[in-house]
Order: structure tokens, then sequence, then C-alpha cells
């Protein structure tokens, strides 16, 4: 089960979506992932980006929204 976020921590969490969302059209596209993933993670291999892309994108639409890209960092796969 998932804990509960407080509103200071989506907040933060939304700030950092946002800096990625170098277009501000409120969705992570690949490039703007690997930039991403390349300051939080810099020993992630290039092959594993897109896969982690498409598991992240649970819609299937080509990019990562705010609900996405919360729902992945809840779990803490950027850790890795």
């Amino acid at each position: 089960m998932e804990a509960q976020l407080s509103e200071e921590k989506i907040a933060e969490i939304q700030s950092d979506f946002n800096f990625f969302d170098r277009d501000g059209n409120g969705q992570i596209d690949l490039p703007e992932f690997i930039e991403l993933l390349t300051v939080l993670s810099p020993k992630t291999k290039a092959s594993h980006v897109e896969e982690g892309f498409k598991l992240i994108d649970s819609n299937n639409d080509g990019y990562i929204d705010f609900e996405e890209f919360l729902s992945w960092w809840q779990e803490g796969w950027w850790e890795y």
C-alpha cells in the first residue's frame, strides 16, 4: 500500500516534473526523460532508458504526464 504524500511533497515532485518538462507542455517526452535520468542516475544504460520510458508511460501515448511521473517517483524506480 502506497503511503499518502503530503501536499508539500507533491508540490516538490511537481516542481521536479516541471523542471524536466523543458517545453512546458505538461508532459515529459523521451528526450526530456533522457535528460532526467542523466541527472538522477548517471550510470543508467542507454538501452534501458527507452524501456523505462515505456514502463512509466502507462497509457502508451508517448509522453509521461504528471500522474505517471508521480506514480514512478513514489515507487522509487529512479533510485536504481
